[in-house]
């Protein structure tokens, strides 16, 4: 007899991928490296790091690789973060004029150690990159400041073109994962406060971690009765041995339904493969929202 749910979980064959390296990879390591920058595509073991890297692309990981928070299916260090570097903002501007980025995705470690979670940090970056480069476009990927308006206004204050926040699974997942019961309601106030004052937003999901076809469509409903513009969905990869195991392989059939189905619900622009993560294509998604906002207006 067949056990379907082995089958389910074993690996299979279209999760292959190349392993980081060539030229403009290390180039681009040694660069990071030198100025003490971090970025998400290592702290989290991104699988496109060699497609990006290697097409001069990153997202800058801010304010330390060291997360106050342990969330269960992810590869960030948990523990109590450094203190920040105030010359971050100057190093990233001269990292991006050396990458000649037209397009800049910023993310952050949670800080629930700092009185203002690390939301002035923050804009002072937005800041010094507007300053630096008036030219790029800058996509936030932020934290949920525990569902506080005026720590999310001081760093949309600050200018950026994007807000992307991840809800990350169904909330019915979240004890599962280790996020606090208050942290899918504090998510949805992120992405809805964000929308009320003008801002184009984003939102990712991971499928595998046991979520059921009615949780992702509930979801997928709950972030667009928010205003949400933007979604990726991608498979939930174990980073390692301390996190949850994948519960369900999703097939690239299933991935091009479920984009289907989010279409449906009314996103402007979806990214949905074995391979996405949050910020995978982002520019593209980017214009492609800016395209349809300007037709509507």
């Amino acid at each position: 007899m067949t056990d379907t749910g082995a089958m389910q979980r074993r690996k299979p064959e279209w999760l292959r991928t190349r392993l980081p390296g060539g030229d403009a990879y290390f180039a681009l390591k040694n660069k990071l490296e030198k100025r003490g920058l971090h970025t998400i595509c290592q702290s989290a073991r991104c699988p496109n790091a060699h497609e990006c890297w290697n097409s001069d692309q990153a997202t800058f990981l801010v304010m330390g690789d060291i997360c106050s928070r342990d969330c269960r299916f992810c590869a960030v260090r948990p523990g109590r973060p450094l203190p920040l570097d105030p010359e971050e903002g100057r190093k990233l501007s001269e990292m991006a004029a050396l990458m000649s980025l037209r397009y800049a995705v910023i993310t952050s470690v949670t800080r629930d150690d700092l009185p203002d979670k690390g939301s002035g940090h923050f804009a002072r970056i937005i800041r010094e990159l507007k300053l630096a480069r008036p030219q790029m476009r800058i996509e936030v990927l932020v934290p949920d400041f525990s569902g506080r308006d005026e720590l999310l206004d001081a760093v949309l204050d600050a200018g950026p073109d994007v807000l992307a926040h991840n809800v990350e699974t169904v909330p019915a997942l979240y004890a599962k994962v280790n996020r606090r019961p208050a942290a899918f309601a504090d998510s949805l106030r992120v992405l809805e406060h964000g929308k009320e004052r003008g801002w184009v937003t984003k939102s990712g999901v991971m499928v595998g971690l046991g979520e059921s076809a009615d949780g992702l469509h509930d979801l997928f409903r709950e972030l667009r009765a928010r205003g949400t513009d933007l979604l990726t969905i991608g498979q939930y990869l174990q980073p390692d041995a301390r996190s949850l195991p994948v519960e369900r392989y999703y097939s690239p059939g299933e991935f091009a339904a479920l984009k289907a189905e989010a279409l449906g619900h009314g996103f402007i622009g979806v990214e949905s493969g074995p391979f996405v993560r949050s910020s995978y294509h982002a520019e593209e998604l980017f214009l492609q929202v800016s395209r349809a906002l300007s037709r509507i207006q």
